[in-house]
């Protein structure tokens, strides 16, 4: 079994919020959310996350998650350090499991990477294994010294190090693979007598050497992934990090990113090979978008679903569905739970919102649609609006199909409009409309001639 023991106890005081620095998100995740998914893509059995401060608030996040939670105890009188974290999840191990130890602040971290730490770790046949990787700038890092058969035989930190071995540049990244076994043995004899008064995980490592086990160094080739997270710096780091990755993603699969820089796609956005998208569009998580689609400066999608060969122009769209060929903007609102079906046009300045809008409709310009369920080969006109709310209750608006709403006019909920229906415009229609009937709701007009003359010698010629 293969189970793995993620620290996210920290405070994160550098951070300055009121959010758990593991909470803190990158690219539409939380920091601790991608470690646990690498976790768990690379086949590991068993998550366990140790939480402290912020520990609550970190279980509601994850609640529908398979992860067990441990409590690290905080306060003053409370013990610190990594090895005392890890220690409270020690009963969860088992004596044949392979542990993996994980920081909760390392996003970058890949599930490659922890697939090929166990891999090493059971091909060598080794006891305890160290994830490493080569830094130009080693400093503030523990360093890695090797024995002559090339394992790892102490981890020296920085500030114990002579400057013979400051020059170094092997580093601890802090993630470990032991055996459950002797990990549990090991935790039982390590201390905090040392000048931070903390228990160290890595005293886990001198402990199994010291007793003739055998301890590996497994080299990393792309050092950010063990890149931590302490300020809203090193998010900021991350967050460029991951987006680039993202981004190459979408590319490498065949969407068109016409400047990747200025694009900002979440994790888990899925994209249809030979859409474009253009700089200056956020893509949010759940959402899916088709092939063939065009998505220009400006738009914002959330969770939302885009079929094929959709156009959209600098407009927002919230939790909706866009089927193929439909064209929305620019500057559309397409409020939650939208359905627009084929070939429909949404266009410039036309909210949509909790509405059905069928294949071939169209509502080009300045329209409200909301609370409604619109037919087919429906035309919307200009500055139509669902008067839908009453003030305490909200009603639908029917609309069968090849249905005429003119201009300027007013449905006032609720109502069906039957098919073939012809609203003239500027009406404010109160009720029903029978099938291939015209509705006309406006008042009579009345011209009175001379009228201005009439009113006064000012206004006369």
């Amino acid at each position: 079994m293969n189970i793995s023991i993620i620290l996210a106890a920290g405070e994160g005081t550098r951070m300055k919020s009121k959010t758990p620095k593991v909470l803190h998100e990158i690219c539409g995740k939380s920091l601790l959310e991608y470690i646990v998914d690498a976790s768990r893509e690379a086949g590991v059995d068993k998550n366990v996350v140790i939480i402290g401060h912020g520990g609550d608030k970190i279980k509601e996040h994850f609640q529908d998650h398979p992860i067990i939670f441990e409590n690290q105890p905080i306060g003053e009188d409370a013990p610190y350090g990594t090895g005392y974290a890890v220690i409270q999840g020690q009963k969860h191990i088992e004596d044949d499991s392979n542990v993996v130890i994980l920081c909760g602040d390392t996003p970058l971290i890949t599930k490659d990477t922890v697939d090929d730490l166990l891999k090493y770790h059971r091909d060598n046949k080794l006891d305890g294994t160290v994830v490493t990787t080569l830094l130009d700038n080693p400093i503030g890092y523990g360093r890695i010294m090797r024995d002559k058969s090339g394992n790892v035989s102490k981890i020296i930190e920085d500030k114990d190090a002579t400057e013979k071995e400051k020059e170094i540049n092997e580093i601890n990244s802090g993630i470990y693979c032991f055996n459950g076994k002797l990990l549990k043995e090991a935790l039982g004899e390590i201390d905090n007598d040392n000048t931070q008064g903390e228990f160290y995980i890595t005293d886990v490592v001198r402990i199994l050497r010291d007793k003739g086990y055998k301890i590996g160094g497994h080299i990393i080739e792309n050092p950010d992934e063990i890149h931590g997270i302490n300020s809203r710096s090193q998010l900021a780091f991350s967050e460029s990090i991951m987006r680039d990755r993202i981004n190459s993603f979408h590319m490498e699969n065949g969407v068109t990113l016409i400047n990747p820089e200025n694009t900002y796609i979440e994790k888990d956005v899925e994209i249809g090979n030979d859409t474009v998208i253009y700089p200056g569009v956020n893509l949010e998580k759940g959402t899916k978008i088709g092939s063939d689609c065009i998505i220009r400066s400006g738009s914002r999608i959330i969770d939302s679903v885009i079929k094929d060969n959709v156009e959209i122009e600098s407009s927002l769209i919230e939790k909706s569905i866009v089927d193929n060929g439909t064209n929305i903007g620019p500057n559309a609102h397409l409020r939650p739970n939208s359905k627009v079906g084929k070939n429909v046009n949404i266009g410039n300045f036309v909210e949509v919102k909790n509405a059905v809008i069928g294949d071939n409709s169209k509502a080009g310009h300045l329209a409200y649609i909301g609370d409604a369920v619109v037919g087919k080969d429906v035309n919307i006109g200009c500055g139509v609006i669902f008067a839908n709310y009453d003030g305490k209750n909200k009603e639908i608006s029917k609309i069968g199909d090849n249905v005429f709403i003119g201009s300027n006019s007013n449905l006032v909920a609720p109502l069906n409009i039957e098919d073939l229906a012809y609203i003239a415009a500027g009406s404010t229609i109160t009720e029903d409309i029978k099938k291939g009937s015209l509705s006309i709701a406006r008042a009579r007009q009345v011209n009175k001639e001379d009228w201005v003359y009439k009113k006064g010698p000012n206004n006369q010629e």
